[in-house]
């Protein structure tokens, strides 16, 4: 470990139904004992603040949905371009900022859905409509990427994000939906679960799991979205 720690800020907040504050304060001392300094901030504000975004090694953003502000995105489109990592899960990265499409450029993917349970297995109003049986499969192309490597496919019972994305994108792992009588697909459609992008001189990660926290906990889940930040990391 470096005896000059490096900084992560972790921005939380928006939507609360994906636990900003317990999702990241899952993390926080993880960061910590990797020789991370570790400012926590509940407003977006911080991002247009130039000189502390260019002392950050690493930006774990956890904001769903709500909107940002041109000069809030442009100093952490800044940061990013100069070297700062961006890392996240879930919609707390990928169903941000939804009218914005020049943050959707920077991250790479965008939530479209998160198909649910038929009509005739739902109980009104339960959140566990939509909580799918699916897996999460690595590319064995890309089983050697330092956040996917020595891990095997494994499976969730949760939402399942269907997501729009281009083929910039290092796609490490990916889920697939199947054809259902039920929806107005045909045929099953595989979306990307964890990819990385490089952004100018900075490194972007996403991890599609993480509605709840204890998904976040599940074994390889945490383990991908650890090494993520790190990976992503100045």
């Amino acid at each position: 470990m470096s005896s000059t720690p490096r900084h992560a800020l972790v921005i939380r907040g928006g939507w609360e139904g994906h636990s900003p504050v317990a999702a990241t304060d899952l993390f926080v001392p993880f960061l910590s004992t990797s020789g991370y300094d570790v400012r926590v901030e509940e407003s977006l504000d911080v991002l247009t603040d130039a000189a502390v975004m260019a002392g950050t090694d690493l930006v774990v953003q956890c904001w769903t949905m709500g909107s940002i502000s041109q000069e809030q995105l442009a100093g952490l489109t800044a940061a990013v371009r100069a070297g700062t990592g961006l890392a996240g899960w879930h919609g707390g990265i990928a169903d941000a900022f939804r009218a914005s499409s020049d943050y959707l450029h920077l991250v790479g993917g965008q939530f479209a859905a998160h198909p649910g349970k038929p009509a005739a297995e739902c109980t009104p109003g339960a959140a566990e409509n939509n909580f799918l049986p699916h897996r999460i499969t690595i590319r064995p192309e890309r089983a050697d990427h330092p956040i996917v490597a020595g891990l095997d496919d494994f499976d969730l019972v949760t939402e399942q994000y269907w997501v729009l994305t281009d083929e910039y994108n290092d796609v490490l792992a990916t889920t697939t939906h199947p054809a259902r009588d039920d929806q107005p697909w045909h045929r099953e459609v595989t979306c990307p679960a964890v990819w990385t992008r490089d952004w100018g001189q900075g490194r972007v990660f996403v991890a599609t799991p993480g509605h709840q926290p204890s998904v976040l906990e599940h074994p390889a889940v945490r383990t991908i979205v650890e090494r993520g930040l790190l990976w992503a990391s100045r």
